[in-house]
């Protein structure tokens, strides 16, 4: 049996459940909502790309390196958007949180955080995770203060990482949270859900 097996996450305002093409229609609609595909320096598929995207992660967790994600907005029990644990090592118990992008609705909402708490949690406690990561493009700063108020610390940059799909080179800041880090880190996102702050659109790489 895998490490990284397919479950739900259920919290206030949001519930994280498996990936299914079920979601498609959502998921469209949601990609629509401030024409997520046209920010050059995140990887968030057009309309037309949505179902293709959702083979291909599902395709990745038949090969046991990603475990994907619909966000679901409780109030609507609408789609809002995608995450997913990925670049999974089970032999040193490591995942990255990633591949993230959620309706312009939503954004800045407290959805974002209660998801990245519940996927952290999930981590930490439940599969025994030594270390968390987070990636993103050196430029994309939104992301990156949000990552950095997750508590999470900048590993390094790895310099012309990837090729975007415009052709430029892409600079990826790797970030991560540590077991040692998780209770400290824990308390200060609980208390942020009851002080909601400003959030972050997407960790998408």
């Amino acid at each position: 049996m895998s490490w990284l097996q397919p479950t739900t996450l259920r919290g206030t305002c949001a519930t994280l459940e498996p990936l299914l093409p079920q979601h498609h229609d959502d998921l469209v609609q949601a990609v629509n909502d401030g024409e997520l595909w046209k920010l050059w320096y995140t990887s968030i598929p057009e309309p037309v790309k949505v179902g293709s995207e959702i083979e291909r992660r599902l395709d990745l967790q038949h090969k046991g390196t990603m475990l994907p994600f619909a966000i679901i907005e409780n109030s609507s029990q609408k789609a809002v958007g995608m995450t997913t644990y990925m670049n999974v090592d089970s032999t040193n118990r490591r995942v990255e949180i990633g591949s993230t992008w959620y309706r312009k609705r939503v954004q800045r909402s407290a959805i974002n955080s209660e998801c990245k708490l519940m996927l952290l949690t999930h981590a930490f406690e439940n599969l025994d995770c030594i270390a968390v990561e987070f990636r993103t493009h050196v430029l994309n700063q939104q992301s990156r203060r949000g990552i950095e108020r997750l508590g999470a610390k900048l590993d390094g940059i790895l310099r012309s990482h990837m090729i975007g799909s415009n052709g430029t080179l892409r600079d990826t800041c790797v970030y991560s949270i540590i077991a040692s880090e998780w209770p400290t880190i824990k308390t200060h996102l609980e208390w942020n859900m009851i002080k909601p702050r400003e959030d972050f659109n997407a960790d998408a790489r």
